[in-house]
This record gives C-alpha cells, sequence and structure tokens, in this order.
C-alpha cells in the first residue's frame, strides 16, 4: 500500500471508502479552501475524470519546513482522490526568489546551492507523495534556464503591464517601503512562475495551480497567460496561511522554524511542537495537517472542550504528523523520548535523543577532571544554579527533591562521579518536577 498506508483510488470512489461524500467536501471540511479562480472547480475535483494540478516549491533551503507541509500534503490528498499530483522544485525561480512576503530582498544563491537544494527537497516530497504512482516531479531550471532574454520579454512580458504587476500585493508592499523597494529581478518573478503554468500545461496537461493565500497573485497572471498563449482554460485554487498561536506565519527565516529535515529539527521536537500546539489551534492543525477521518477529529474536538487538561487531540497531532514526516518508529521513539523526559529511563536514550529533549534545560560546559576527581551533588546542584546556594541544596536534597539523572538523591553526602556520565559526557540534573539543568563535560 502506498505512501504510509493511504489508499490511492479513484476519483469517485476514494472518499467514499473513507465515510466522506466527496473530496471537495473534504477539503471544505478541513477549512483547505480559501480563493478559487473558478466556483466550479471545486464540482470538478469530484468527477471521475483526474485533473493534473502542481504546486510550487522554491529551493532556498535545503529543507521544507512545516509551513510547506500544508501545500505538500494537498498535492497528496489530491493522488488519494485519484488526481496527477506534480511537484515543481524550482530551480530556476529559486535563484531570484519569490518577493512574497518579505520585506527585504532575499539573499541570492549559487547554481551549485540551488542545485543541492532541489535535490533534498526532491528526496523530502518522494517521502510524502507517490512518484511510483503516477506522482510528478520537475524542476523549472529544465526549461527557464534555457529562456533567451529577448524572446522572454517579446512573448510574455508584453502580455502583462506594469500596472498589473505594481497592483499585486507583494509587490505593493515592497514599494511602500522606500527604505526597501524591490529590485527588477524580484520583480520579474511573477512573470517567470506564470511561464511555468504554460509550460506544464503543454508538457503534462496541467490545469490546475494550488498555493497559499499569499500566491493568488502569481496563480491568476499563470491563468492568464495560458488563456493568452494557449487559448486554454485552467484554473487555481489556494489554501488559507497556516498561523501559529501567535498569528505570525511558518517560515524558513523566522525565529523557530520547524523543518522536516530530520538533521535540522529531530523527530522528538518536531513531534514537541505539535503536542504544544494551543487548544485554539489545534482542531485547526488536525484538519490541515492530518489524514484523520472526520468523526475522529470531531471526537478530539470534544475532548478538548470538556477535557482540555488530557491534551488528547494534541497527542493525536502529533502522532499522526510525526508518523507523515518520520515514519512510525521515530514517532514511538520521540513518544518514548517524551515519557522518559523526568523519568529513569532518560539514561536509556541515545545520545541525540537525549540531547533533543534537554535542548530547552539549561546548559553548562564543565572540565572533565572535575568529575573524575568526584563531585558533591550539593556543590553540583549549587554551582548549577538550580538552587541559590549549598543550604539550600542541602534543603532541596533531604526533602528528596533533587535527581541525578532522573534518579532521586536523598544524601546530601553522595559524590557523582565520572561513571554516572550519559554516554560518557552528560549529567542531568533536576530540582523538583521539571527544572532541569544539562552539564557536558569536556
Amino acid at each position: 500500500m502506498p505512501m504510509g498506508g493511504v489508499r490511492v483510488g479513484t476519483v469517485s470512489g476514494a472518499w467514499q471508502a473513507c465515510g466522506v461524500p466527496t473530496l471537495s467536501a473534504d477539503l471544505e471540511f478541513r477549512g483547505l479552501v480559501y480563493q478559487a479562480t473558478d466556483p466550479g472547480l471545486l464540482a470538478r475535483l469530484d468527477r471521475p475524470e483526474p485533473l493534473t494540478a502542481y504546486i510550487g516549491f522554491d529551493p532556498t533551503a535545503d529543507s521544507l519546513h512545516v509551513g510547506h507541509l500544508v501545500q505538500v500534503l494537498m498535492l497528496r490528498r489530491l493522488q488519494v482522490a485519484g488526481h496527477r499530483p506534480v511537484a515543481l522544485a524550482g530551480g530556476a525561480t529559486g535563484m531570484i526568489g519569490d518577493p512574497g512576503g518579505k520585506q527585504a530582498e532575499r539573499p541570492l544563491l549559487d547554481r551549485e546551492e540551488v542545485r543541492a537544494n532541489v535535490a533534498a527537497i526532491g528526496s523530502q516530497l518522494a517521502g510524502l507523495i507517490d512518484f511510483d504512482g503516477g506522482a510528478v516531479l520537475l524542476d523549472n531550471a529544465d526549461w527557464l534556464g534555457s529562456l533567451d532574454v529577448i524572446g522572454f520579454l517579446r512573448d510574455v512580458g508584453k502580455h502583462f503591464t506594469v500596472n498589473q504587476m505594481v497592483a499585486k500585493e507583494s509587490v505593493r508592499a515592497r514599494l511602500d517601503r522606500p527604505d526597501q523597494g524591490i529590485s527588477y529581478a524580484e520583480f520579474s518573478y511573477m512573470l517567470l512562475q506564470a511561464y511555468d503554468f504554460v509550460h506544464l500545461y503543454d508538457a503534462v496537461g496541467c490545469r490546475v495551480q494550488l498555493g497559499a493565500s499569499d500566491q493568488w497573485g502569481n496563480i491568476t497572471m499563470g491563468i492568464e497567460l495560458v488563456r493568452k498563449l494557449r487559448g486554454a482554460e485552467v484554473w487555481g485554487l489556494t489554501t488559507p496561511l497556516v498561523l501559529k498561536a501567535d498569528g505570525t506565519k511558518f517560515g524558513k527565516t523566522e525565529t523557530g522554524a520547524v523543518w522536516l529535515d530530520p538533521a535540522r529539527t529531530s523527530p522528538y521536537a518536531f513531534y514537541q511542537f505539535f503536542l504544544r500546539t494551543d487548544d485554539a489551534m489545534v482542531g485547526s492543525y488536525l484538519r490541515r495537517f492530518t489524514f484523520l477521518d472526520h468523526q475522529e477529529i470531531a471526537a478530539l474536538d470534544g475532548e478538548t472542550a470538556e477535557h482540555p487538561e488530557r491534551r488528547a487531540a494534541q497527542r493525536a497531532l502529533a502522532r499522526s504528523v510525526c508518523a507523515l514526516v518520520h515514519g512510525q518508529g521515530e514517532t514511538e521513539r520521540a513518544e518514548r523520548a517524551a515519557a522518559a523526559l523526568f523519568s529513569e529511563d532518560i539514561a536509556g536514550l541515545d545520545e541525540p535523543t537525549l540531547l533533543a529533549v534537554c535542548a530547552e534545560a539549561p546548559t553548562d560546559q564543565w572540565a572533565r577532571q572535575e568529575i573524575d576527581g568526584g563531585i558533591g551533588v550539593v556543590d553540583a546542584l549549587a554551582r548549577s544554579g538550580l538552587v541559590s546556594s549549598k543550604s539550600q541544596a542541602r534543603s532541596t536534597v533531604a526533602q528528596g527533591g533533587a535527581y541525578v539523572n532522573n534518579r532521586r538523591v536523598t544524601d546530601v553526602d553522595m559524590m557523582i562521579g565520572s561513571g554516572d556520565l550519559l554516554h560518557g559526557r552528560y549529567l542531568v540534573l533536576r530540582r523538583g518536577r521539571r527544572e532541569q539543568h544539562l552539564v557536558v563535560f569536556d
């Protein structure tokens, strides 16, 4: 069964088999419909005839992030319903960068960086979309890279006025900042993306472009160019931007980006990100980031309303999204690590998971000879800053509130030695239920 157990079926049958009347009803339930260039597009998605639809991903980093995930899963939802998804890596447009949503010019990447990023992103997409089952992965460097400037300006540029282009929100926002402005390169980005739609219409019969709502202007330009150059009707559909609880969007350059690459964001940290979802956001995230059925999501909505302290919806969300991105095995490891965070099982975690578990704890580096000669637990607690003095450290130990590697310490004279170190380097000190400190011995 392809794609992590989600069955690929026909448009007319896939959703009924899951207890959902139609694909369009599923998209509406999940809040994934923001704008459509034609009111009849959703009905077309429910017809037996499959459509080819594409989404573009600019390779401005070597990994996709959570902000991209809704779009990747839109392609997967269409494939499950029997449509043909096209994932387009912007090997050419990534050399320039979409100005949308940015207050300043993006730093330019060289060709080798972009090629490496395209390869990395392609590998990630292959884990989420079934390219053996009809999906297509393309790189727009294959056609945009060979365009001649005069031909492009003559055949494409003449179809759009500067007035149209300046009216686009992504351009207007930059022009409203005279200290930044917009370069001609980024100004031209929308023409390149519009031409992508023409090429995909010719090459693979693509009729639909998908994207987040901030791509609306670029999408409508592509639709217009296909109409003018090919006389054909094509369509666009956008999803709402997925926002964090503070109202900001997910992104590469914003602080705290959550990456799909486990080398950038560990599976444990990825799992924890979704586990910590605010109650006000969890219902929306369940709909947009998972394939859980409607009845299960409704039940979790009710659980959140009646018993928010149980965090059942957050656990279901974290488990489902982590399994989609990192697989069931890594998800189970992340759950075990979460359970070990404040238990003696922390000693059984592998080194990368231990460091991920302790990533938010204050960390100090102490000289190796200090532990080789032994260090008193009272001295260690005081030096770590978990307590304000040695006398408070003694009191904390005596009252049963001190822990070394999550083992309770009751002897104020206990010595900690090199044999107590986890992976030969790490010591986890804890005061009370939650206050941890990681010591690294070099």
